[in-house]
């Protein structure tokens, strides 16, 4: 996540009502519409949450039916996300190209546009894991078609160049950087030619040899192994290989130039020795329950489950009778963050402040799980919501907060500036809103009262009878059949 003053526009703006600030037509349930100065409707929602439209924070429009259906169009109309019953089923679309998925076990993409005369990308590609594998590039070398366990070959896919299998896992064949590696049966016994050679009885042994570049051995795997691996060709001068050996549980080593780890009664005693490029020293008692580190840039200070203090890199975690209390302070893009954490999720509080500016009032988020989430970004915008049950454990996932989180939101509050505050209850059921000397409450279509200098509204079923002031007038004027104006379109600017 980029902490560039990420409060400033807020992750959880969409699970709020999308308004203009400058009046509200209230039908609920059926409908709540919010409108702009000149009365167009900005956005809208209908039975509740269920059914919405508004505009998207990057322009554009998102609507749906949730949590069912919710699409996302940019500013020239094309849809460029689309959920069902996300995450059941996710499409994505740019100008060219779309994609779409069914809980990751399905897939399908390709361009939009076909013909002699198109010059993007061509490939089509559809995967019915782990079952059917295809891409048609247009190209022999990087086209395939693969049906698994039966027979197929897939290239470039999960690290290798080519994956190739018959009546899996009877035959297997790998190929990576010109190292082919054929199994028969996999994993029990295996060939390495090309670049590489090697040969392994699996669980009983195997070696792996790159003339220059490593030489790997196991024997009884998982418990031994001895590797070699020689030093990267930008590497500093005079460094050594890095040479891993061990034999579970009695002996591990891990030793290059500078730096040497080993265990004894593997893992729970051992230590750690490193002196370039910075120093540090760890020994472990019945690891991980007792941890003692101190280097020039590094500090591990565990009693686990008790207490745990460490810095690494400038970040300060503390732990206190794990997993109940954590506190974990940072410093990135020029902003000092706190966040603390009880239980993980059911407490969670996220807190930054600038250090080129120490006077501003710092920015921060908060969750009660699954009670309320929280956003203040310092400068002024406040909002809260109550319940949120998705916001802590989805932080940055903008589908859930579109499709799931505004069906919680039994009461939720917006403050723009202390003069622009909104509050509302069971899904816009009432609301109540101030815009400097402006004021705004409803009840449903039961009752409107609206407010501003010099001028006034109350009014019963949205204007079937009720009391008007107007600017000028001594008092108050009784009146029916009066509702207000507006316009059938939602904007498609960011709020």
């Amino acid at each position: 996540m980029k902490p560039v003053r990420f409060f400033a526009f807020f992750g959880c703006l969409a699970a709020f009502c999308a308004r203009a600030g400058a009046g509200e037509f209230n039908a609920w349930p059926v409908r709540v519409d919010q409108l702009d100065v000149a009365g167009h409707r900005t956005s809208w929602e209908a039975a509740g949450p269920l059914i919405f439209k508004k505009p998207a924070p990057e322009g554009g429009t998102i609507q749906g039916f949730r949590p069912f259906y919710v699409q996302t169009d940019d500013v020239n109309g094309l849809t460029t996300v689309a959920t069902v019953l996300y995450p059941l089923f996710i499409y994505r679309a740019d100008s060219d190209t779309y994609q779409w998925t069914i809980l990751d076990l399905i897939t399908r993409a390709g361009p939009k546009r076909e013909g002699p005369a198109y010059r993007g990308d061509k490939t089509q590609a559809f995967d019915l894991w782990i079952f059917w594998f295809s891409r048609q590039t247009g190209s022999p070398e990087t086209s395939y078609r693969a049906l698994f366990p039966v027979v197929g070959t897939i290239k470039n896919r999960l690290g290798y160049d080519q994956l190739s299998w018959v009546i899996w896992p009877l035959y297997f064949r790998t190929e990576k950087q010109g190292a082919i590696t054929t199994s028969t049966p996999w994993p029990f016994l295996r060939v390495t030619r090309g670049t590489e050679q090697g040969f392994a009885l699996w669980p009983l042994f195997g070696w792996n040899d790159k003339p220059g570049a490593f030489h790997t051995a196991f024997w009884l795997w998982p418990l031994g192994w001895n590797n070699t691996t020689q030093p990267a060709e930008d590497a500093p001068p005079g460094a050594g290989p890095v040479q891993q050996f061990g034999f579970i549980p009695f002996y591990t080593r891990d030793q290059r130039t500078g730096y040497i780890n080993e265990n004894y009664v593997w893992p729970f005693f051992g230590y750690t020795d490193r002196t370039v490029p910075n120093r540090y020293h760890e020994t472990r008692y019945l690891w991980p329950f007792f941890v003692q580190g101190r280097g020039d840039n590094s500090y591990i200070n565990r009693w686990g489950p008790f207490y745990t203090h460490s810095i690494i890199k400038g970040t300060d975690k503390t732990w206190v009778m794990w997993p109940l209390f954590r506190r974990e302070t940072w410093i990135e893009s020029g902003l000092a963050q706190t966040k603390t954490q009880f239980f993980y999720v059911v407490y969670w509080s996220l807190e930054q402040r600038s250090l080129t500016n120490p006077l501003a009032a710092p920015a921060s988020r908060t969750h009660l799980w699954p009670l309320f989430s929280k956003w203040d970004n310092g400068a002024g915008r406040r909002q809260f919501q109550l319940l949120s049950p998705f916001e802590v454990l989805f932080t940055d996932n903008d589908s859930v907060r579109e499709s799931w989180t505004p069906l919680f939101a039994l009461y939720r509050s917006d403050q723009r500036s202390p003069d622009d505050q909104r509050w509302a209850l069971l899904w816009n059921a009432v609301s109540w809103h101030r815009d400097h000397g402006d004021k705004e409450f409803h009840l449903g279509p039961l009752l409107s009262v609206e407010s501003k200098p010099q001028q006034g509204r109350i009014a019963l079923g949205n204007g079937l009878i009720g009391l008007k002031r107007e600017p000028g007038q001594p008092g108050w004027r009784l009146f029916w059949f009066d509702f207000p104006a507006k316009v059938n379109t939602v904007t498609t600017q960011s709020l």
